[in-house]
This record gives C-alpha cells, sequence and structure tokens, in this order.
C-alpha cells in the first residue's frame, strides 16, 4: 500500500488513444495500480511504467480528455468490494451497480459515476459465531446471515488477519459497514472485523491445498453429464460458431447445474443478448428451492459497446467474486460468454500500445492470460477448513467455427474438458449441439466412482456407446458413397442405434418440461437401455435374423420416446421397460434358432 503522501502525487496526460492514456510525472507507480484520470475522476489502471512514465487503460469512455489534465493516483490496485448483497446484484465489469445507475441516472451511464457495489447501510439479522478471547485464524467464519432465502452468506476473517478477539458486537441486527468484532493482531495493532472486505481482482485469493476432482458437475444435459463430464472445480470449454447454442448451453448450466452459486459473466457480447438475460433470469425458477433462479446468482453485464478495457477486466471481477463465495465452503460455477470477446478487447488494448503481435493479432502474452484465468478453477480446502469449488465454462466464438485459430487453440491447452458445439447439429435443430466427434473430457476416470453409485457399469456403458458413435460416423462414409444396401447387417445394426442414442439420447428438448433436466440415475438407466439393446440385437443377427427383423421391433420407438415418456425418478418404469427388451429379443431368438 502506497504512502498517503504517495496517494496525493498526480501527473499529466501527454497521449490518448482510445482506451490507453499516457501520463507523465508518475515516478512510483506501481503495476495494476489505480488512478483517477482527469476532472471526472474516470477509473483506470497501469498496465505500464517507463520512468516517470506511466500507460493507464481506462474503464469508461475518454471522449473530451485531453492533454495536461491531472492523473491522481490512489496507491491501490483495482479491488472488489466483497460482501452481502452481491447475490442477486448486476454489475459491470468493474463493479458498476447497473440497478442503482439505472434508478438513479437513467439507462445511460454517466462519465465519473461513482456508486457503492453493494449497499453499506443495509441492515441485516448477524448471528456472531465468535466470542471475545478466542483466537481467529485467517478465513475463519466469524458471523453468519441470511443473504437470500437460498444463500447463507458466512462472514470470513479476512486472509490477511489473525489474532486475539478482543471486542464482540451483540447479536441482532447491525448495517454492512458496522464492525462487528475487534482482533488484536500479532504486533499489537488492532483491526475491525465488519461484513466487508475488499480483494484485488487480478490476485486470486488464497487457499490450503487443491484437491482431485472426483464429483462432476451435474447439470441435467445427457450428452454433457455422461458423454463428456465436467467434474466440480474443473474448467471447460465451449467452443461453437455463431448460432449454435453456446448462450442456451450456458443458461441451462445455469439453471440446471448442481451449484450452490452461479456467476454470469456477459463478456463483450450483443446488447440484446445481454438485455435477454437480464430480463430472463430474475423469471427462472431455481427448480431446487421453487424461488427465483437470482437468489444464487450474480450477473456481470459488460456488453460490447461498453468500453473494451473493462471488459478486458470483468471475468477477474467474475472470478474474485466466484472465489469469495468458495470460501465460505460453497460450489460455484461461473459462467464467462464469450472468451473470445475477452481476447479481443487485449487485442485492441495491445495494439494502441503499439505493441508487437503474434497470431491474427493478438498479443504474446494471450496463452499467459487464459491460463491466469483458467488456473483459478479448482476443488480446495479454504483457509477456513471448509471445502469449496470454483468451476469455469468459457464460451468460445471462433470466427466461422475455425477451431485452429488462437484463442480456441491456447484454451485448448488449459482445460480439461472440450464442449465443441457443431453448425451442421444446430442447423439440424440437433440441440445440445455438442459433437461427439469432436468433443472430450479427461474427468471421466476421475469420477467414475460417483457414477458407479447409479449404474456399477456406468463406465462401460459409455465406453460402449461412444464406440458405436464412432464406428457409425467411419461408415457413413461409405454409405454416402454406395448407400447402406452394400452393408453387412451387423454394421447396418451399427447405424440403427447410433440413430437410437443420437435421437434418443443426445437430443435434448429444453421446453420439454420431463425432458429438459435428467437426473443422473435416469440417465445412467437409459444408457443401459440402449446398449442392452445393441447388445441383444447383435446377438440376434449373428443367429441369422436380418436387421430389418430388428427395426421393425416396438421396442425401438419405445426407446426412442422413453427419454420424454419416463419422468425422473420412475425406476420402475426402466425395469419395465428392459423386461420388454428382453422378451422381445427372446420371441425373435426363438424363431431363428
Amino acid at each position: 500500500m502506497a504512502t498517503t503522501e504517495a496517494i496525493r502525487e498526480t501527473g499529466r496526460i501527454t497521449r490518448i488513444s482510445g482506451p490507453i492514456v499516457e501520463a507523465e510525472g508518475m515516478g512510483g507507480v506501481g503495476m495494476y495500480e489505480v488512478v483517477e484520470v482527469g476532472p471526472d475522476g474516470l477509473i483506470g489502471e497501469v498496465i505500464r511504467v517507463a520512468g516517470d512514465l506511466a500507460t493507464i487503460q481506462v474503464y469508461e469512455h475518454t471522449g473530451g480528455l485531453r492533454t495536461g489534465l491531472e492523473v491522481t493516483r490512489t496507491g491501490r490496485p483495482l479491488s472488489l468490494v466483497l460482501g452481502p448483497g452481491l447475490i442477486g446484484g448486476i454489475f459491470d465489469g468493474i463493479q458498476h451497480p447497473l440497478e442503482v445507475f439505472c434508478r438513479e441516472i437513467g439507462p445511460f451511464i454517466t462519465r465519473g459515476a461513482k456508486a457503492a457495489p453493494i449497499d453499506l447501510d443495509k441492515e441485516w439479522e448477524v448471528e456472531l459465531t465468535v466470542q471475545r478471547g478466542d483466537e481467529v485464524q485467517p478465513g475463519q467464519v466469524f458471523g453468519r446471515l441470511q443473504e437470500t432465502p437460498s444463500v447463507e452468506h458466512r462472514l470470513l476473517v479476512p486472509p490477511t488477519v489473525s489474532g486475539k478477539v478482543v471486542h464482540v458486537e451483540p447479536p441482532g441486527k447491525h448495517a454492512a459497514r458496522d464492525t462487528l468484532c475487534t482482533v488484536q493482531t500479532g504486533d499489537g495493532s488492532t483491526r475491525e472485523l465488519t461484513m466487508v472486505q475488499q480483494w484485488p481482482s487480478r490476485q486470486g485469493r488464497p487457499f490450503r491445498g487443491r484437491r482431485r476432482p472426483t464429483q462432476p458437475l451435474t447439470t441435467g444435459q445427457r450428452v454433457l453429464d455422461t458423454l463428456f463430464p465436467l467434474a466440480r472445480g474443473g474448467a471447460a470449454a465451449v467452443p461453437g460458431d455463431f448460432g449454435t447454442g453456446k448462450t442456451v448451453v450456458q443458461q441451462q448450466l445455469a439453471k440446471w447445474s448442481d451449484a450452490d452459486i452461479v456467476v454470469y459473466v456477459g463478456c463483450g457480447e450483443r446488447g440484446n443478448e445481454m438485455t435477454d438475460i437480464l430480463r430472463h433470469f430474475p423469471k427462472l425458477e431455481d427448480p431446487r428451492t421453487g424461488r427465483s433462479l437470482m437468489d444464487r446468482t450474480v450477473l456481470i453485464a459488460n456488453t460490447s459497446n461498453m468500453p473494451v478495457a473493462a471488459r478486458e477486466v470483468s471475468i477477474y471481477t467474475g472470478i474474485t467474486i466466484a472465489e469469495y463465495y468458495r470460501d465460505m465452503g460453497y460450489d460455484v460455477a461461473l459462467m464467462a460468454d464469450s472468451t473470445s470477446r475477452w481476447a479481443e478487447a487485449l487485442r485492441e488494448v495491445s495494439s494502441r500500445m503499439e505493441e508487437l503481435p503474434a497470431e491474427e493479432g493478438f498479443p504474446a502474452y494471450l496463452s499467459t492470460r487464459l491460463a491466469q484465468f483458467y488456473e483459478r478453477a479448482g476443488a480446495v480446502d479454504t483457509l477456513g477448513g471448509e471445502r469449496g469449488s470454483v468451476t469455469i465454462v468459457g464460451a468460445v466464438s471462433p470466427p466461422g467455427g475455425d477451431f485452429s485459430e488462437p484463442v480456441t487453440q491456447h484454451t485448448t491447452r488449459f482445460v480439461r474438458c472440450f464442449w465443441a458445439l457443431d453448425r451442421e447439429l444446430a442447423y439440424a435443430r440437433h440441440f445440445p449441439s455438442v459433437s461427439w466427434l469432436h468433443s472430450y473430457s479427461e474427468y471421466a476416470d476421475d469420477i467414475e466412482e460417483w457414477w458407479q453409485q447409479a449404474d456399477p457399469e456406468w463406465g462401460r456403458l459409455r465406453r460402449e456407446a461412444l464406440d458405436v458413435l464412432n464406428e457409425e460416423e467411419r461408415l457413413r462414409e461409405i454409405v454416402n458413397l454406395v448407400g447402406p444396401d452394400v452393408l453387412p447387417d451387423s454394421q447396418r445394426l451399427v447405424l440403427l442405434t447410433a440413430e437410437l442414442i443420437k435421437d434418443g439420447f443426445l437430443q435434448q428438448n429444453a421446453f420439454d418440461p420431463v425432458d429438459t433436466y435428467c437426473e443422473p440415475e435416469k440417465q445412467a438407466a437409459l444408457l443401459r437401455a440402449l446398449v442392452t439393446f445393441h447388445r441383444r440385437a447383435m446377438r440376434v443377427i449373428e443367429a441369422g435374423a436380418p436387421v430389418v427383423r430388428v427395426r421393425e421391433l416396438e421396442i425401438v420407438q419405445t426407446l426412442a420416446r422413453a427419454k420424454s415418456t419416463i419422468k425422473n425418478g420412475d425406476k420402475a418404469a426402466f425395469d419395465a421397460l428392459l423386461q420388454e427388451l428382453g422378451k422381445q429379443f427372446d420371441e425373435v431368438e426363438a424363431q431363428y434358432r
């Protein structure tokens, strides 16, 4: 932290290039220090220092600035205000409360507008969990309050504070800014603890250690959970061309995933898309509580017409808020839509700084910045002894659906789950349009033990289904050339089973009240039924039955409709389905013995 004298120091603008401002007379300024630019006090951040010349990226519109205006140092990094009131909030990339601005200023944000991200005067009913004389450690819970009907907010001792409690306020209603207890640290000084703490957005919050991911983040989407599962604390990329459904996939994950908290970052999205999310989310019903989904959601809205520099920092704002709730012991899911537009912001700022461009004009440090973001995902043991996780799902928008472009390629280096969206599937109205040929997950082995609770053979069933889909793609090339009639019946059966898997398992209707969400037990049961069909069908074909005889069985249509005719939790219906399947194949087998 800079001294008081340093905070009063000012410099002068010497150059302006869009969001990039250069100022002289800034000797002693630190990298990523926040400064206030011009008479309106526009928020900026120092991103390069050369002697007393500082390069600043300004997070607000720079129109009207001119050379010679003052730049004032603050002596602190860009930090977020963390405390009760974040849940249900809508913020821009630098944590401006957009709802407050809309109410007090209007639909357009004025330059230099400032407001506290959370209401510091709002009173909360607090239950303190420490007493005078207690020793407290960093990250320890010292109080609790009900932030929303769905989320209990746990007040944490800041990571830099430890010592003996010398004063505690009585329980009851307190404002967010009020001192709740006083801690005497080891050097004899005292620290007053409130409900609010600040943390630098670019710095990851500390934890005791990482844990191996062994539990999936269940989403209710069969193609994701079963074929390409994502672990809690993992990282996934969702690349896809325009119109392939990236935003819809992330909205489905936000609604149906079993995360405790959802942080949704609209990074550079078009204004109409973000507006739809802002209107749609508060109306969504949380399937776990029946209340509004906003009761466990934080929205970061930074549209493409907002200042480009704020887009660059918006994902750090989102991940810092996610880590804050992780430290309380929650499982948090962060949706970043899209990291491609975040990378475009990096490219624009880099070009205005006249840095040497790398591939496709992106800066040479693109991969480093992506790594710094994705490495903040993880399942951890927190400082306070809790277990929490941050799972990151980052959408990527490669131009023209070209997965070889730099952002997609670099992202694949830092994620272990890749959900590639396919344009042809989307145009064929097959949703989710996740390609089973180009997608992959490296978490399947880590979480197989968890899935074995739903079905002991889950791993083998999954691999058999993938084998059928891959074999079908190979045969499809032959079929396109000479037709299916030249294939032997065993290979024509592969085509039939693959169609059943694609239509009856992978395709999912978000508007069907039964099919929109598929619980793990139903996924495992449906997968077993389809694989069992393939095994029995192969047996009767080897016995001499033609594939046409298999196609005529009633069970084929029954399997195709089971995803929407059998509800979650109806185990008896799947048992009956397997019995009927066995009965019909027994009859066919008896004819060809």
